[in-house]
């Protein structure tokens, strides 16, 4: 009877490990994989979005930057988005530095053509944009950082796909300058945007993106709905919520913003632990969208690409080690199996994760050691970020990570 219920044990303890360990794969690796054969089938069948792009559609649209305190960036960033390549008298320029008092305001006001909405109270991002776009009167707004520069053709790459009456939000790339001299945090950072970039292109060709990156996004303005004051992923919940409208959420490449990375691993954390109490907080105020059978495709691709890694699968990295030392245990720790080989392979990946945190704090960089310790300090953060979330300690007020 023992053994019988000792085998059963077992059985439950190899179905959870193997369980945990698809989902972990499928959300990291196994969802691109997914998307990757079902675009090659739609290819196939000759499906393609660029049919109802209009390369000549060229309203006017307002680019929509909110600033707290940016007076170093702000000569640059008027540079920059007066220097774009679109019809100059066609784009407006609308700033809102509520809450600064280092001078952006008089900084911005000796410019021409920028107006600027300036308070005194500082109450955060979104409490900004939703006092800001009272302001607009263009049918797109596009909002961008004022820490970041946009390419050239970045209007018209993102306008041309508004000509689909189907486009609700169109979002850029997120672009990271790359440098030798990069932390680990940053380099990994990179890559990590590089394989986020190439998702959201499949995403898009599938049907629509999965959230927008705050650095340079647009919507249709007469779509633009006030967000709760508290709400931490402003450009997230905004774009979703476009889309939960029954638009969809188109992506451009050749649209991008570009900054540096973050300065260290200290700044990259700050940055990380922010966004991942935010994901908790998004997936709670956005959970009419897990309903597959309202939303379809969107509901499909929303879990995939962002509920799985900002809740279930940091639980299963952290469950998933105990179930294959058990394992491993009763099929022989040092025997030729497949969980010793497993077993060993995790503890080999989080031994490089360290060492790549260890030598970061000496100044010394390996990179074939960036991908292992940035995707551990993922991790990390969305449990630190889940604890902020639970204590509702997490500011809108929040100070911007330093970049390098």
């Amino acid at each position: 009877m023992g053994t019988c219920l000792t085998k059963a044990f077992m059985d439950i303890i190899k179905i959870l490990f193997w369980l945990s360990l698809f989902i972990i794969f499928y959300s990291y690796l196994g969802y691109g994989i997914v998307l990757f054969i079902i675009i090659k089938i739609k290819r196939l069948f000759g499906h393609s979005k660029t049919a109802n792009q209009d390369t000549d559609y060229e309203p006017e649209v307002t680019l929509f930057v909110s600033a707290y305190n940016e007076k170093d960036y702000v000569d640059d960033k008027i540079a920059n988005s007066k220097s774009l390549h679109y019809n100059h008298n066609k784009v407006k320029h609308i700033w809102v530095t509520d809450g600064s008092n280092d001078g952006t305001p008089d900084i911005l006001n000796q410019h021409d053509g920028v107006t600027v909405y300036h308070e005194d109270a500082r109450n955060g991002k979104i409490a900004a944009m939703n006092r800001g776009m009272k302001f607009v009167e263009t049918p797109i707004v596009i909002f961008s950082d004022a820490n970041t520069n946009l390419g050239k053709e970045s209007i018209k790459e993102i306008v041309k796909l508004f000509s689909d009456s189907k486009v609700g939000c169109v979002s850029g790339e997120k672009r990271i300058y790359a440098k030798e001299t990069d932390s680990a945090a940053g380099a990994g950072e990179g890559m990590y945007w590089k394989y986020e970039s190439q998702l959201k292109k499949w995403d898009a060709e599938l049907y629509s993106v999965v959230g927008a990156a705050g650095e340079l996004f647009a919507i249709r303005t007469d779509l633009w709905q006030e967000v709760e004051k508290d709400t931490l992923l402003d450009d997230f919940v905004i774009s979703l919520r476009v889309a939960m409208k029954g638009f969809t959420i188109q992506y451009n490449p050749d649209a991008y913003a570009i900054e540096s990375a973050s300065a260290n691993v200290r700044e990259e954390l700050k940055r990380k632990i922010r966004i991942s109490a935010g994901g908790i907080q998004s997936i709670v105020r956005l959970s009419p969208l897990l309903n597959i059978f309202k939303y379809g495709t969107l509901t499909f691709q929303y879990i995939s690409h962002r509920v799985l890694r900002w809740t279930l699968t940091p639980l299963l990295l952290s469950v998933i080690i105990p179930l294959n030392i058990i394992i491993s245990l009763r099929e022989g720790l040092f025997t030729l199996n497949i969980y010793s080989l497993l077993l060993l392979g995790q503890v080999l990946f989080y031994a490089a994760a360290l060492l790549g945190w260890f030598l970061e704090y000496r100044q010394i960089r390996l990179k074939v050691l960036f991908i292992p310790y940035y995707f551990f300090i993922m991790n990390l953060c969305v449990y630190l970020g889940f604890g902020r979330y639970l204590k509702g300690n997490q500011s809108v007020n929040w100070e911007r990570a330093k970049r390098g």
